[in-house]
């Protein structure tokens, strides 16, 4: 999956890429903690490095097609070595913001765009774009102030996936 803003911020001037091995079910699923890739818009226009930021996800598990006359897609784990890798190269995630950039710019607005990497013939395809509609949308002028009313021990640390202060049980999955 990409998005041409960041979906944390709402800012416009990146490409922000996911990607594991397998099918994409698994990342658009939750299911997985896949690759991420910044790609600075600007940078990438004027054929500059432009990969901001890189970080290597987990990706334990990957979907795939199941053997014919079976079931039709399974869920396996990745092997090691692959979990340990980046699962595109510089190059792949470079084209692909590139293919954003042109879709982004055909629709005049930030879009979700879902695309695969072609395990025979090694291509990029894209798979669908859709308008982005969560991000786009939040007035980014208004600022939200929180105040904690007591501290408390940390019981788990990761990507933020949201703008408020949650509680409750933690959940390792």
């Amino acid at each position: 999956v990409m998005f041409t803003l960041d979906t944390e911020s709402g800012f416009r001037d990146v490409v922000f890429i996911t990607s594991a091995f397998g099918l994409g079910e698994t990342v658009v699923q939750g299911a997985v903690n896949p690759d991420e890739f910044y790609v600075h818009k600007e940078n990438l226009s004027a054929g500059r490095p432009a990969i901001l930021r890189k970080t290597l996800g987990s990706k334990a598990i990957m979907m795939t097609y199941g053997k014919a006359g079976e079931e039709n897609v399974i869920t396996i784990d990745v092997p090691e070595a692959d979990c340990k890798r980046f699962s595109l190269s510089d190059e792949q995630v470079e084209a692909l913001a590139r293919q954003a950039l042109i879709i982004e710019q055909h629709y005049g607005r930030p879009m979700d765009i879902e695309w695969g990497l072609d395990g025979e013939d090694g291509q990029l395809y894209i798979l669908q774009a859709r308008p982005e509609t969560v991000e786009s949308r939040v007035d980014h002028a208004k600022v939200e102030r929180f105040r904690l009313e007591e501290q408390g021990t940390v019981l788990a640390q990761g990507r933020a996936i949201g703008q408020r202060i949650g509680t409750g049980t933690t959940k390792v999955i």
